[in-house]
């Protein structure tokens, strides 16, 4: 299963924030893809998947901020 998040417009923590909610309510495998304006997100969101053991699959950014899938971990 894949979830959204739409973290658009929000300051950090709040994009983190909000991925670590959607994570909790996933199931092991499924894959939550963040949307985010925030340029720390950039380095937050690695440093979430790596503390809690989930993968980054992609990261990329658009014209309008960045785009994350992490696979949570079993």
């Amino acid at each position: 299963m894949e979830y959204q998040v739409d973290a658009t417009g929000l300051k950090c923590p709040e994009p983190v924030m909000m991925l670590h909610a959607a994570i909790r309510k996933a199931s092991s495998g499924d894959v939550v893809c963040l949307a985010a304006t925030d340029p720390s997100t950039q380095r937050d969101v690695a440093k979430f998947c790596d503390f809690l053991g989930h993968e980054l699959l992609e990261h990329h950014q658009d014209g309008t901020g960045f785009l994350y899938r992490v696979k949570k971990a079993g």
